[in-house]
């Protein structure tokens, strides 16, 4: 625990007019009794690597309570442990190293510990504690299987970079969260300690820290949006419905980039993988398997968390690892939440990438026929649903290549034949359907705001991939306008964005040709329709 250690020395030649005194050094920070010292880079001012909580494993992240004496704040703290992605066993590797976001998950290299909850703040250089500037909150994505704060380190700087050009400054914050089985654990052993989802109770312990510490670093405690990409983005959305829709006040908008809530069941759901760590772990025979899985080293834990699916491998999006019902955080299932009408009443930004399922559909290659695409859906999303229901699937989602993702390409980019057929399912069920749910729920009680991305559609066989709004930097100044003024449209982005409605469902529409046009969101209606009521029936 050598920060813990940092954070309980106090220096006794450091008295209170000297601290004061520091205050006015513009890489330094003073949170409760604590100088913290950030560093210079460019345009902004970073510090890196604060913790925020303890935690021990398997177990809910507990806030700092106070800090004392001196910390360095200039380099990264050790990323959570994460789940290795490999994409060795795909035919078409290749064509993943033109997403920079996806290779980094692919070749994630930095140091790990389970001692990983801390918090980055970068502000404009030479900001005060007086100057109250709007603030966003960066939650990473990556399946929940694997990401860290450090891999974002370019992009937190570029937003606070061009907010500073724009002449409206923001302040961007990271955390690092639990991922993996780390984050997620799931069974019914779980379940009977009322704990659970701790990765996104790490995430609201890290929003906690913001609203009462963010002052300290120039920015308004008042002004808070909640930004994510993927898992991020489906954190960001579990976190407005998190506490039967309590907020906290922690946050009063929401920035979404492909990931919406999506149907999850109770923790009981996730008892095939915890049986299989059990197993791996040597701690069947064990009177409390959690307790033995709590002891296990942390190399022999990962291994077998290794040995499980991730999104890159046959299961595709059917992850091993996610959030569940908990009864506390999660009351209950996200689609029946919405429906209730519990959810906070503030302004968001939601939308997806036109292709959001390609990047998970290259490993498939054996499936061949229809009972294959039949078997594959039945097996990783809904084991209980009837041959009705899966043979609906299929017709709305043909093998006919032409109306496969990527979608509007005809009979081209054809990795191998149900490829572009289980790419647009996959894409549907876990991406374009929980979003489309979510704005047209929520569209009628707040601003709503929701996009479409067609970029580097014909750039690849993967056309415009998960990722590709992040890579390209797609969304920057929208978000910055959105963060200051909870409206995306601003003198600096072209077009008129318009709000999304039940009436009027408008999508911002993005493309390679054209500057940003308006079209509707009734794509593949019937189908995605389908799709989240199977997702209704059937909560993973």
């Amino acid at each position: 625990m050598k920060w813990a250690l940092s954070l309980l020395f106090v220096l006794p030649a450091i008295s209170a007019s000297k601290i004061t005194l520091a205050q006015n050094i513009s890489t330094t920070a003073i949170i409760d009794f604590a100088l913290v010292q950030g560093a210079d880079s460019g345009a902004v001012t970073k510090f890196l690597g604060i913790p925020f909580a303890r935690a021990a494993r398997f177990a809910l992240p507990v806030a700092i309570p106070v800090y004392l004496g001196p910390f360095n704040a200039t380099a990264y703290g050790p990323s959570c442990p994460a789940q290795t992605i490999s994409a060795s066993s795909l035919s078409r590797r290749s064509e993943l190293d033109s997403s920079p976001s996806i290779r980094s998950l692919i070749a994630r290299d930095t140091t790990y510990s389970e001692d990983c909850l801390t918090i980055n703040v970068i502000r404009p250089a030479g900001s005060k504690p007086t100057d109250n500037l709007p603030v966003v909150v960066w939650i990473y994505g990556g399946g929940f299987e694997a990401g860290d704060t450090v891999t974002y380190d370019t992009l937190g700087t570029t937003v606070v970079t061009r907010s500073i050009a724009l002449g409206t400054p923001v302040i961007y914050v990271s955390m690092n969260y639990r991922l993996s089985a780390f984050g997620f654990l799931a069974s019914a052993e779980v379940a009977r300690e009322n704990i659970g989802n701790f990765g996104l109770y790490d995430q609201r312990v890290a929003l906690r820290w913001v609203k009462k510490y963010i002052c300290n670093f120039g920015g308004d405690a008042t002004k808070i949006t909640i930004w994510g990409q993927s898992a991020g983005s489906i954190s960001a959305s579990l976190q407005m419905l998190g506490f039967g829709g309590n907020t906290e006040n922690l946050f009063r908008a929401a920035f979404m980039q492909s990931g919406a809530p999506v149907s999850v069941g109770p923790l009981a759901k996730g008892q095939k993988y915890y049986d299989f760590l059990v197993s791996q772990t040597n701690c069947t025979s064990a009177a409390s398997t959690l307790k033995c899985l709590r002891n296990v080293s942390l190399d022999v834990l990962t291994a077998a968390i290794n040995n499980t699916p991730n999104y890159l491998s046959f299961n595709g999006l059917g992850l091993a690892w996610l959030p569940h019902v908990d009864g506390t955080f999660l009351q209950q299932t996200p689609f029946a939440q919405l429906k209730a009408g519990k959810f906070p009443k503030i302004p968001i930004v939601a939308g997806n990438v036109d292709d959001e399922g390609t990047v998970f559909s290259l490993a498939q290659s054996n499936l061949t026929t229809d009972a294959d695409f039949t078997t594959f859906v039945a097996n990783e999303y809904a084991p209980a649903a009837t041959a009705a229901e899966l043979a609906a699937v299929a017709t709305n989602y043909p093998s006919d290549p032409t109306v496969g993702s990527p979608f509007d390409t005809g009979s081209s980019d054809v990795v191998y034949p149900l490829y572009k057929r289980i790419a647009a399912f996959q894409g549907d069920i876990v991406f374009q359907g929980p979003r489309r749910n979510f704005v047209q729920t929520l569209s009628g009680t707040q601003k709503v705001y929701s996009y479409l991305s067609k970029v580097l559609k014909t750039a690849s066989v993967l056309g415009s991939y998960h990722f590709s709004d992040i890579d390209t930097g797609l969304l920057t100044d929208y978000l910055i306008n959105f963060v200051v003024a909870l409206d995306p449209n601003s003198p600096s982005a072209p077009g008129i964005w318009p709000q999304y409605t039940t009436a009027a469902p408008n999508l911002y529409t993005f493309t390679d040709t054209a500057a940003p046009s308006v079209t509707n969101d009734t794509y593949r209606a019937d189908a995605i329709s389908n799709l989240l009521a199977l997702s209704t029936s059937y909560p993973v």
